[in-house]
């Protein structure tokens, strides 16, 4: 059996109008059954006393909490795209609502749409764009970490820390 599955993620700094969620309703309805949920993780209390630097996670104060939007199947399906393309609607419903300039987004819950790297290459100016919105400006930082430990890019992924050696 295979399994199918999409995540995209969010921060939120402000708490949503409750006329926000009465309007998803309809979205999750219309999904017909299938695999679909919006996860909210509270932030805050300890997490706010640790700065942005000390860790690579930055995304700690200020926000309220994390948001995770997911669609997946645990059997062959063969319109998937369908589903992700409501679970794009419904992180594109909530722009209004969720960080800015950059969105940004929770690196473990990897969004392949924001961007990937080519092939087996990595390199700063791709990686930037997904970089940013996970790491904000721990990303500097972290490239500079790979790239005296790991400078040939032995350990990659999709969306891997570039080495600029």
């Amino acid at each position: 059996m295979k399994s199918y599955f999409k995540v995209k993620s969010d921060y939120v700094k402000e708490p949503i109008p409750k006329f926000v969620f009465k309007g998803m309703g309809p979205m999750f309805d219309e999904y017909e059954g299938r695999f679909a949920y919006m996860n909210l993780v509270p932030y805050g209390a300890r997490m706010d006393e640790i700065l942005e630097t000390e860790t690579p996670f930055p995304h700690r104060a200020g926000n309220i909490y994390s948001i995770m939007y997911a669609t997946g199947q645990d059997e062959e399906i063969t319109h998937f795209e369908k589903y992700i393309n409501w679970m794009r609607r419904l992180h594109r419903y909530m722009t209004s609502f969720v960080s800015k300039s950059p969105r940004e987004a929770y690196v473990n819950y990897r969004d392949l749409d924001i961007g990937v790297n080519d092939k087996d290459k990595t390199n700063y100016e791709q990686s930037s764009i997904w970089g940013f919105k996970y790491y904000k400006k721990n990303f500097e930082k972290l490239v500079k970490v790979k790239s005296l430990i790991d400078p040939h890019n032995f350990f990659k992924h999709q969306q891997s820390i570039p080495s600029t050696v």
